[in-house]
């Protein structure tokens, strides 16, 4: 029951892709269709929430589904994929989405499109229901058989309809963002004015709801043209009740996954040659360089800060769980970190920041436009 409690009665993976079977003793048996809910079961059965709340996962594995065989989808398949567990920050799903395009950036695939939503919360997500059921029912005998059944069911999934006609439809439906509650617009203002701030443009697809019912607020595709119809590579978004709904505490969580195929498919179609990675990225079991955030109005200079270093391929981490600065020193302490910058209030305005080495406890001012610059010019990753 844990992907139908997940993912949905009314979507189709539940309904028309999942694989089901009884075994020899009459249990039954299902093959996995996707990772982040058996990620979330685990992270549940081993009480990691009990150990250490924030935390941030990685899988590469097979998923399986009933899909028609075409080129890059197949009935089994591969995803690689993330999920950062314990947080709400909308900064977190900017930095998601942020990963995934470095990874692309890294094996060498051009002209990918970020494509980014929000499907509201429990607050708003009803208003928009009800809404959205009047004007399809408007339409009704025109959705196919299966949207049909799911004006009753579960009116999103319409959205979400491949059938040609149901697209058309869906497309002149009104969109969710106007009926967002405060706390959702909020969310979704600081998600675009940080991808915006660190360098990654997107568009907003105000019909973007994704195959699954556990997403709330932040939805997101990565998408290639060379694919035609079925153009997504990499999927994700933030699910904050998925915890809650397979039986746990309510945590924020987001994440993604790559499917693995279709990628490969993309690089192919546009010729792409593997990169040889010329500059190695300064990363380990922990991260170089922790970032520590004194006060909320330096988060985003700070997030940006994040960005600007791992995209010269320094490993970086910072705090999306608002502790205090003594709780952010302890985790750079316990990660081992070689560096730690800190940013307050004080710094930010004279624009300088503050740099701990952490062998020596030594501690340097730098300009902010020189971090880049004195990190890149040390000799080497132990100095």
């Amino acid at each position: 029951r844990l992907f139908v409690r997940s993912i949905g009665e009314a979507t189709d993976i539940v309904e028309k892709e999942i694989h089901t079977f009884a075994d020899s003793e009459d249990s039954s048996i299902t093959l996995r269709p996707e990772s982040t809910a058996p990620v979330m079961r685990a992270y549940l059965e081993y009480e990691l929430h009990k150990t250490k709340k924030f935390q941030k996962f990685y899988y590469i594995g097979p998923q399986f589904r009933k899909e028609r065989p075409q080129a890059g989808r197949l009935r089994q398949f591969h995803q690689m994929g993330l999920e950062a567990v314990g947080a709400s920050d909308p900064l977190l799903d900017v930095e998601t989405i942020s990963v995934a395009t470095r990874i692309f950036d890294r094996i060498g695939l051009k002209g990918y499109t970020v494509k980014i939503n929000s499907i509201g919360c429990e607050k708003c997500r009803p208003v928009f229901r009800s809404i959205l059921k009047e004007k399809l029912c408007e339409h009704e005998k025109a959705l196919c058989e299966l949207c049909q059944s799911r004006l009753n069911r579960n009116v999103f999934r319409i959205l979400d309809c491949k059938n040609e006609k149901c697209k058309t439809i869906s497309h002149h439906m009104p969109s969710i963002n106007d009926y967002l509650c405060g706390e959702c617009q909020t969310h979704a203002k600081t998600v675009r004015e940080a991808l915006l701030e660190i360098g990654i443009p997107y568009i907003v697809d105000a019909h973007l709801v994704r195959g699954l019912d556990y997403y709330t607020k932040t939805v997101y595709e990565i998408t290639h043209s060379s694919l035609g119809a079925r153009d997504a590579i990499c999927a994700g978004g933030r699910y904050d009740n998925l915890i809650s709904d397979i039986g746990g505490p309510s945590i924020g969580s987001v994440g993604f996954a790559i499917g693995m195929e279709a990628t490969i498919l993309a690089l192919e179609n546009v010729t792409a040659k593997k990169n040889k990675l010329i500059n190695q990225e300064i990363c380990g079991p922990s991260p170089t360089v922790y970032i520590v955030s004194i006060g909320e109005e330096t988060k985003k200079q700070c997030f940006s800060l994040l960005n600007l270093l791992r995209r010269s391929n320094i490993s970086a981490d910072f705090d999306y769980e608002g502790r205090s600065p003594k709780a952010q020193m302890r985790t750079a302490n316990k990660l081992g970190v070689k560096y730690v910058i800190v940013l307050g209030p004080d710094e930010m305005a004279r624009g300088d920041i503050k740099i701990k080495i952490m062998e020596t406890s030594e501690e340097i001012s730098l300009k902010q436009s020189e971090v880049l610059k004195w990190f890149l010019n040390r000799q080497s990753p132990q100095t």
